[in-house]
Parts: structure tokens; sequence; C-alpha cells
């Protein structure tokens, strides 16, 4: 069973294969696509892109595990470095949530101040290579639009 993964931030959608880390473009973490965040808003509220548990949460990055899949997002490239400086949380490690909830802030233009890009991988952990394809590629989206469906 397949589960929609849906935005969790305005912005661009582009492959994984264009995000400036080897990790993610190589797939080594998982499949999935990255969203370039919209930076004429200021802060940005990130939101659940799937309905289930949160089982990690740091300020830079969060994974839900709903319905058997994994998906984390990944605020920025080497954003841990930023000790969690310009994240917000608004929920906590093991909450359980509905797509949509709110879970962090944090502000895509403050990110690219600090040299690291604010790009943001949405990725199914443990999916195999290329086993996700996504009509949203190339398209701004809204939160809660449709990004892919889980393999």
């Amino acid at each position: 069973m397949s589960v929609p993964v849906l935005a969790p931030l305005p912005g661009k959608v582009v492959a994984l294969a264009d995000v400036p880390d080897p990790v993610f473009a190589g797939q080594l973490v998982g499949s999935g696509v990255a969203v370039d965040p919209d930076r004429t808003r200021g802060p940005l509220v990130v939101t659940a892109p799937i309905a289930g548990k949160i089982v990690k949460l740091h300020p830079h990055a969060f994974v839900i595990l709903g319905q058997g899949v994994g998906v984390l997002v990944h605020l920025g490239i080497d954003t841990v470095k930023l000790k969690g400086e310009g994240f917000e949380l608004l929920a906590a490690e093991g909450d359980d949530v509905v797509a949509g909830a709110p879970i962090v802030t944090f502000d895509p233009t403050q990110i690219d101040t600090t040299g690291y890009s604010p790009i943001c991988p949405i990725v199914v952990m443990d999916s195999a290579k290329d086993s996700i394809t996504s009509d949203a590629i190339d398209t701004d989206v809204e939160p809660g639009a449709l990004l892919f469906d889980s393999p």
C-alpha cells in the first residue's frame, strides 16, 4: 500500500540528483524529492508530510513513521552545524501527528546568509534508489500538495 507524501513547505520541487549533497543526491538515505523553499514569505512553518508518529526530531530534520513508511524531512544541507539556531520546534519527539500538522519553523533567507543551502530533501527512508517518481518536479507547490506516493 502506498502512502501519499505531501509537501511540507512552499517552494519549487527539484530532483534529489540536484541537491548539493552527495548523500541525498546519491539516494543513500532513500528515494524522494527536494523542495527549494520560497524565500518571499519570511519564516516558514514546516508541516508533517504524512500522518504518523514523530520518531526523530532535531531542529534541522525530522522523521515521521506512519503506515509502515518513514519519511525524512531535512531542512537545508549541513544545517546541523547551526546547532538549532534559526529553527523553532513546534512538536515533540513521540507525538502522533496528522499530515499537515506544524512541526518546525525556519527562515530559508536566514539559512542563505550562513552559506548553507536551504534546500529541503523529503525522502522515504530505506527506499530503493529511483523507486520514487514525481510529477511535481519543476513545479511550485504549497504545503499539502502531493509530492509523490511512497513505493
